[in-house]
This record gives C-alpha cells, structure tokens and sequence, in this order.
C-alpha cells in the first residue's frame, strides 16, 4: 500500500460485511428454495463466491451461481454470461458486485436478465461510493461512503500474496 492510500475495510471487517449481507439475502428470501448468485467478473464474482460460502452454512438454500462478463469499454450492452438463461429463469437472481460507482456496471449486469422472467432481483455491493449517474438501487451494502469523484476505491481479495483489503487512493 502506497502513502496515498487510505484503509476502509481490513480483511476482518470485509469478512464482517459479507456474513451481514449473507445474512440480510437469507432473511429476504425465507420462503425460497433456491437463488441464483450472479456475479460481475472478476471482483463481483469472488465476493458473490464468498457470499456463497457463508450463506451455505447458514441455510439449505441451493445456491447458483452465474458469472457475467461485461465489455466495460464498449457504449452498449455487451454481456456474456456462464450459463444460460434456463438457469435463472423465474429464480430470484442476487446481482452482486464490488463498487457501485455510477451504476453502469450494475445497469447492464441487470440487462442480462431484462427479457426473462424472474421472481425479484436484488443487488450486492461492498461499497457504495454514492455517485449515481445511472438510477440503480443497491439492496444490499457493506459500506457506503462518501467519495469525491477523483477518489479512487480498490478492493483487493483473493490476490495472492497480499491480502484482502479496501483502500480508497
């Protein structure tokens, strides 16, 4: 970690986050069987893995899980996901990532799912940096901070070698 970088989240406290957020999904969906968690590669997709790990040992709900990959680059929606729609269909779907910024990456993850049926969505992050520009709701939040739109928020987990940490930069 450089000089300019700010702790928010030791690995303690993300794992923290996680388990109460595993909780608050499992106490939104008492009466379901199954969900699907779908995850925005890469950093979405391992906190959906972790959210995955908790929510097993705290329930018998069978869990899915769907890897999306966005084209972040390109202006329209260009999504690929794991599975196909079979898999999610008339499920409810968990839409997990690591940041909410402006809400892009969340408004087309959520694009993935927009021409089949489902029962309910939600969405998951760990941090919410409050700079919508896309009108996306985050159901479920680790953190929300306040961040002035130079700041940079990097989440680190699962790298080897170096451990889970948030830091704002």
């Amino acid at each position: 970690m450089g000089e300019s970088q700010l702790l928010i989240l030791d690995k303690k406290q993300i794992q923290q986050k996680i388990n109460r957020i595993a909780y608050q999904i499992l106490e939104d969906n008492l009466n379901e069987k199954e969900i699907v968690l779908a995850g925005i590669w890469d950093r979405g997709y391992k906190l959906a893995l972790r959210l995955k790990k908790v929510l097993t040992k705290i329930s018998d709900l069978k869990i899915t899980m769907l890897r999306i990959d966005l084209d972040r680059l390109n202006t329209k929606l260009v999504a690929n996901t794991d599975l196909d729609e079979s898999h999610w269909k008339n499920k409810v779907i968990i839409l997990v990532d690591d940041v909410l910024n402006s809400g892009k990456t969340l408004a087309y993850g959520l694009g993935v799912f927009l021409n089949t049926p489902h029962k309910k969505i939600r969405t998951v992050v760990l941090v919410d940096r409050s700079h919508k520009i896309f009108p996306i709701a985050t159901d479920f939040v680790g953190l929300q901070l306040a961040t002035v739109l130079k700041e940079h928020v990097d989440v680190v987990m699962d790298v080897e070698g170096e451990e889970d940490r948030v830091y704002l930069s």
